[in-house]
């Protein structure tokens, strides 16, 4: 059975391919199109469809429009109910719900050769849910499922069994955590749906000194619901124009509505396991992307088990969609699902270039070199992530030992300086410097303690509250990565490196070698790893 999965009436467009149970594809419309998440999440927009990245998922799995059995969308408009009717102020949804009403057609058009009939709207958090229950590799499991609206909720509470759905609260709007999060995201003069990570970072840096007041706005209710909305956030702290400095009076604010998120979703995940019980969790909506409020439901929580979906934004839904119509779906195995090259490309896209190149013995020892000498490095391997974190496929990769680096890699980014980088691990080495939160953890999703006697050696991928949001790697599922890490550890005596997305701001992840080279050739990296091959800036500007 060939299933397509679509999103794409809110934010981050993204098609997946499940064949037979097993996803073979997955990408998101930004890696094509250069477009920061694909597009802006507004009603004018709506009619957008990942048409990119859908025909690459048909074209790598080598199946045709007219051959596939079903085409999801993640979203059925038979369920919505006007805006205003929900205390939403969204006066052009109407024109959003026409747009979800017409996907047939739209699609058909996109993809010649489909039927319209094959089009089946899946409801938004049935399929984050499936993104997540029927992804994990705990076939059986409660679900949570938070992000700021579907059709007129924000929220599903429920549990697998046997891949069934068992739905047991869904939470209606307008209270929404998801967009509790957004608006403040927009008052803290970031970009709401794009930026709540950085509300995130910024947390750290407060004291949550507005939580007694936020409380009154947001707060559990006891029954597997919430309430969410009202909050008068200029009475809180004085909004912040896009490119101002950020005040002690924003951190304060992010960290108060951090602390009151952290609460009620723990509070919703005490109560979903007295309702379905079991030992496991999956999480998937956009608040599953909070890793800070993950290790919380981790650590203070009742399951033994959390998993994230690590597409777990309405990216995700795209294959939650056609994991929820297929028979018996195989446990996502990693998140590579996107485009690859062979090195025979590769070169020839060098060789198109006219840049120099070398060809290592070792690409892993090449790198592991540059690294000890404090180079940075971009890291161009494998087939490119499903999700908004870099997972050793498409990276930029540094020494951690040196605190300044953290400085040097927002530079080169052009990332604002509070915002922290990752370390990845070998996955049994990952104990001794890191604890307080699930091992392994190889989608970056969760934040974990740095041992006191590392946080000196490894001060660039250490965050403000003493934490890092650590990526373990399996040398079994990633044997370039590990060879690169244990030659980084033979040279330095330090089993980590500092691994970050391949990007500059406000620019999608790299996805294929020509977006590589631009990046490369616009930023201050020394060497670029693309394959086996290795393009050294001092050979083409001749110096270091």
């Amino acid at each position: 059975m060939r299933i397509l999965g679509i999103n794409a009436l809110f934010h981050d467009p993204a098609a997946a391919l499940v064949v037979d149970g097993r996803t073979v594809a997955a990408a998101e419309e930004e890696r094509f199109s250069r477009r920061k998440h694909g597009k802006r999440p507004l009603p004018f927009s709506a009619w957008e469809l990942p048409e990119l990245s859908a025909r690459w998922c048909l074209e790598h799995a080598g199946v045709r429009p007219e051959e596939l059995d079903a085409v999801t969308y993640s979203y059925d408009p038979a369920l919505a109910r006007p805006a205003a009717d929900m205390g939403l102020d969204d006066p052009f949804d109407p024109l959003r719900q026409d747009y979800a009403r017409r996907a047939p057609e739209f699609l058909a058009e996109a993809l010649p050769g489909l039927d319209p009939e094959q089009v089946v709207f899946v409801p938004h958090h049935v399929a984050h849910a499936a993104s997540a229950g029927r992804a994990a590799l705990h076939p059986d499991s409660a679900v949570l499922v938070l992000d700021g609206r579907g059709e007129c909720a924000s929220h599903l509470a429920g549990r697998y069994d046997d891949g069934k759905l068992d739905t047991l609260f869904t939470q209606p709007l307008p209270d929404s955590l998801g967009l509790v999060y957004e608006d403040l995201t927009q008052h803290l003069g970031f970009l709401r749906s794009s930026d709540e990570y950085k509300v995130m970072a910024l947390a750290s840096y407060g004291t949550p000194r507005h939580l007694a007041r936020l409380r009154q706005y947001v707060h559990a209710t006891g029954d597997g619901g919430f309430r969410a909305h009202g909050v008068d956030w200029a009475a809180l702290a004085p909004p912040r124009a896009k490119g101002e400095p950020w005040s002690q009076e924003h951190a304060d604010l992010a960290a108060s509505t951090q602390a009151v998120l952290e609460e009620v979703l723990l509070e919703l995940v005490h109560w979903l396991h007295h309702e379905a019980g079991g030992e496991t969790l999956a999480l998937a909506g956009g608040i599953a992307l909070n890793c800070v409020a993950n290790s919380k439901i981790a650590a203070k929580g009742p399951y033994r088990n959390v998993w994230v979906q690590p597409a777990a934004g309405d990216a995700g839904t795209a294959l939650g969609g056609a994991l929820h119509l297929a028979e018996n779906p195989e446990p996502m195995s990693g998140a590579d699902l996107g485009r690859g090259w062979s090195d025979q490309e590769i070169r020839a896209w060098l060789q198109e270039a006219g840049v120099p190149y070398e060809e290592p013995a070792d690409i892993a020892e090449t790198v592991a070199g540059e690294l000890a000498r404090d180079g940075v490095v971009a890291w161009f391997q494998g087939r490119s992530e499903y999700g908004p974190r870099a997972l050793g496929h498409r990276s930029l990769l540094a020494h951690p030992g040196r605190a300044e680096n953290l400085e040097r890699l927002n530079r080169v980014k052009g990332r604002e300086e509070f915002r922290p980088v990752a370390p990845m691990v070998l996955a049994e080495r990952a104990h001794e410097l890191f604890s307080g939160g699930p091992l392994p953890s190889p989608y970056m999703l969760f934040v974990h303690d740095v041992a006191a006697e590392w946080r000196e050696r490894i001060p660039a991928v250490v965050h403000v509250d003493g934490t890092a949001r650590i990526q373990t790697v399996d040398a079994a599922q990633e044997p370039l990565v590990a060879r690169m890490l244990t030659a980084f550890e033979q040279r330095t005596g330090v089993p980590v490196v500092v691994n970050t997305s391949l990007n500059t701001a406000g620019r999608p992840m790299v996805d294929d070698p020509r977006d590589a080279l631009e990046c490369f050739g616009s930023a201050p990296v020394d060497l670029l790893a693309i394959g086996p091959y290795a393009v050294r800036r001092s050979a083409i500007y001749g110096r270091a």
